[in-house]
């Protein structure tokens, strides 16, 4: 070819696929109807649109779609640093310095805490967050915790329930003593009685909080008073939207409080009340849902903040991500690593100011120095190697998240306004309408945990019975938190289930066990041993499987086991099944299962195990079958 015929088959402009025909939403559809016929789940001739099988749900009846377009474009979200903030509360984001990487401390001794504290900070935190007074550090050792801390580059974040002004002033000591200028003080007093009053039912005046902030305001401008605290509510069972309007229904009730301090004591303005609040909020591993839940809850406070007569610029929210508690694990708490970088990449992306990622061991106790660096670690790799900082607000313009976050807001904003109807958020803690709607989320989210539909990895899904139990010093309280708001661990069902199988386990010498009587050959029976073995090891018991075997009933026997769960396919069932069920009945087994869709065509089959089976019922009833009290 000659060098002029080269220069003339090279296109000024590379055009991607500009041969084949501009693909439509039909030609889509068309792909997946024929995905679907052929797994069933679509019968020749529906006039059900494919696309609608594939769609999910959230716990606030939010329909995610499978694929979202340029067609489902929403309102425009502005930009980082101007009304509604839902692209960031700040016009820079966090590309020059990361978000604030705020470590939690609760431990009883004050040199226990210092040591702790001085090791993450040179560790790359940024901020330390104390809990103080009870049974956790005392009020009073608040200097010793921390010494050699400087306290005007770190901030500190206190979190001392009900000792709060106590808590307070012991922090206004250390700056005096430090010579801290009051205009150079940092930090967040963490006074929150409302989520007190959440947490133990009991009433807390919010006057004294309202005083304190009105001293601060006068006298320490870089210190905030109040924390509008969300995660009482997530870990009472709340979803997202509950835990959003409720937020925001608190942080009305502080601000109409700061405003209007009371006698002897003169309101702050709305701007002022505005500034001294700051927003922690629960970060959980569904990733996009968090990234919709910290950028719809600038949207929503911009708008309360608005009508409330908030000038533009203080309308952005300070926002504390704080990894869920309540997805947390006891059993294979190494998973948890995993989960807390999801929820920290999620809250990260979606614009929150500080985060604070809680160590993996956290469900069990007091993290020790290695789970502490992991956590702080976490940070470090999202920041420093992945780069997640460097753009802000990365999420924004995805078709996905922008209608997420649009619809998050919706329904966030009807919770809030119902809540204000009913007298406001003190109104429905004291009346109990707020417990009811988030038990009811609760119990909705429990049955899809107890199906599997919403799988925890290590606990109700590929369970190591062999894992070494890992012992943790439990954390101090700061409150009495037994008259308030339930608070709830996911996994909690299940662990109850690994905890009987322990306790028999240490008296027997053996865990409870199940015989996997494995029908056919190793193909036809293989896919569901492994259901039935994954399963029954969700609640701590043992799957002996014989593998491929002549006599099905003798290695039953010779097992040792007395309860047994037909494995194999349809077709070994039709010619085997009801026959070998009833000799392994005579052979001793108090109970035959079988893995596969329910059927009345087996007398001596006692249940079923399937995708979708209650798990916990099933696991329960066996443990009791088998003596496991």
């Amino acid at each position: 070819m000659t060098e002029a015929g080269t220069k003339a088959s090279v296109p000024d402009e590379l055009k991607l696929a500009a041969e084949f025909a501009t693909p439509s939403r039909a030609d889509w559809q068309e792909l997946v109807a024929g995905v679907l016929r052929k797994s069933g789940a679509l019968p020749e001739g529906s006039a059900v649109e494919p696309e609608s099988l594939l769609v999910s749900t959230t716990y606030d009846g939010i329909a995610v779609q499978p694929l979202y377009t340029a067609e489902d474009t929403v309102t425009a979200p502005g930009f980082p640093g101007l009304p509604p903030f839902v692209r960031g509360s700040r016009p820079e984001g966090s590309v020059a310095t990361g978000w604030d990487i705020r470590a939690q401390h609760a431990e009883a001794d004050p040199r226990a805490t210092n040591k702790a504290v001085l090791a993450d900070l040179e560790g790359g935190v940024s901020s330390i967050w104390l809990r103080l007074g009870g049974d956790a550090l005392p009020v009073e050792s608040l200097a010793d915790a921390l010494n050699e801390v400087y306290v005007d580059l770190a901030s500190v974040t206190l979190d001392a329930g009900a000792e709060y002004e106590a808590a307070a002033e012991a922090l206004f000591d250390v700056f005096t003593e430090r010579e801290i200028p009051a205009s150079e003080a940092i930090g967040t007093l963490g006074a929150d009685p409302i989520g007190l009053r959440a947490r133990t039912g009991e009433p807390h005046d919010v006057a004294p909080a309202a005083a304190l902030a009105a001293r601060v305001a006068a006298k320490y401008p870089k210190l905030r008073t109040i924390v509008v605290d969300g995660t009482v509510f997530h870990e009472a069972g709340g979803s997202d939207a509950q835990e959003l309007g409720a937020v925001m229904a608190t942080g009305v009730a502080y601000l109409r409080a700061l405003t209007d301090a009371g006698p002897g004591v003169d309101g702050l303005s709305v701007d002022e009340a505005a500034s001294q609040l700051e927003f922690r909020l629960a970060a959980s591993a569904d990733q996009f849902l968090t990234i919709a839940k910290f950028r719809a809850a600038r949207r929503l406070w911009a708008r309360v903040t608005e009508v409330s007569g908030v000038s533009a610029e203080a309308r952005g929210m300070h926002q504390h991500a704080v990894t869920s508690s309540a997805m947390l694990t006891k059993r294979d708490p190494w998973v948890n690593m995993l989960r807390t970088t999801l929820a920290c990449f999620g809250a990260g992306i979606g614009g929150a100011d500080a985060i604070t990622v809680v160590p993996f061991d956290g469900a069990i106790g007091l993290p020790d120095a290695f789970s502490r660096r992991i956590a702080r670690n976490t940070h470090a790799i999202l920041l420093e190697e992945s780069k997640l900082a460097g753009v802000i607000d990365p999420a924004g313009g995805s078709w996905y998240v922008e209608n997420l976050t649009e619809e998050l807001a919706r329904v966030a904003w009807q919770e809030f306004t119902g809540i204000e109807r009913d007298g406001g958020i003190e109104a429905v803690l004291d009346s109990g309408a707020l417990a009811g709607r988030l038990a009811a989320t609760w119990a909705a989210r429990s049955k899809r945990i107890a199906t599997r539909e919403d799988p925890i990895t290590g606990v109700s899904e590929f369970a190591n019975l062999t894992e070494k139990k890992v012992e943790r010093v439990p954390v101090p309280s700061i409150v009495d938190a037994h008259g308030g708001l339930p608070r709830v661990r996911y996994a909690q069902e299940y662990e109850e289930l690994r905890d009987r199988s322990d306790a028999y386990l240490a008296e027997h010498g053996e865990r409870p066990k199940v015989f996997l009587a494995t029908l056919g050959s190793l193909a036809s029976h293989t896919g569901r041993a492994g259901f039935a073995a994954n399963l029954f090891q969700a609640g701590g018991i043992e799957a002996i499987n014989p593998g491929v075997t002549d006599d099905v009933v003798k290695a039953f026997t010779e097992s040792g086991a007395t309860f047994a769960c037909l494995c194999g396919s349809d077709r070994s069932y039709g010619e085997q099944a009801g026959e070998v069920a009833t000799a392994l009945k005579k052979a001793g087994a108090q109970a035959v299962l079988l893995a596969g869709k329910p059927t009345k065509d087996y007398a001596d089959v006692t249940g079923f195990l399937f995708t979708g089976c209650d798990a916990l019922e099933v696991l329960t009833g066996t443990l009791e079958t088998l003596g496991v009290q």
